[in-house]
């Protein structure tokens, strides 16, 4: 009465494994890496503007081309708009900043340093600090100022 139906290739459901390696996957899954790219782009965007000097000034604007960067971080002098005098954002007084200048130069393997005055800085002042650089050690000096300025060629 009762006749059994026998499926084809018996095994009675179990799953037949395959002997020797399985097959590689040829997929690489990039969203991970996306998202650690993303996130490392607003690290870096957020963390930037954190890394210049934090002495407010208005810099002058030139038409002058960047200067090349170098392996050691640059030493930066700043004239503020009031004529203080500040080493990377540390405020020195006139009579230290020689002797401060020449212990700066006897640890570092470069003598350029960069001088940022405000623009509203007298140039006898400027004069003056870039002759305290000169006298502390530091021959190589560049001026710092803001790109966007007049040329002199009549192109801006």
């Amino acid at each position: 009465m009762g006749a059994g139906v026998m499926k084809s290739g018996g095994g009675g459901g179990r799953r037949r494994r395959h002997r020797g390696r399985a097959a590689a996957m040829s997929e690489i899954n990039v969203t991970p890496f996306v998202d650690v790219m993303l996130v490392l782009m607003i690290i870096f965007m957020v963390a930037a503007p954190l890394l210049t000097v934090g002495v407010p000034i208005k810099l002058p604007e030139t038409a002058a081309n960047a200067m090349p960067t170098e392996q050691e971080k640059p030493l930066t002098i700043s004239l503020t708009a009031d004529g203080r005098v500040m080493i990377q954002a540390t405020e020195v007084a006139d009579a230290d900043l020689i002797p401060k200048l020449k212990a700066i130069a006897a640890e570092r393997k470069s003598d350029k340093v960069f001088v940022r005055a405000d623009g509203s800085v007298n140039y006898a002042r400027v004069a003056q600090v870039m002759g305290a650089l000169n006298a502390g050690g530091f021959n190589n000096i560049g001026l710092v100022t803001d790109p966007g300025g007049p040329s002199f060629d009549g192109s801006n």
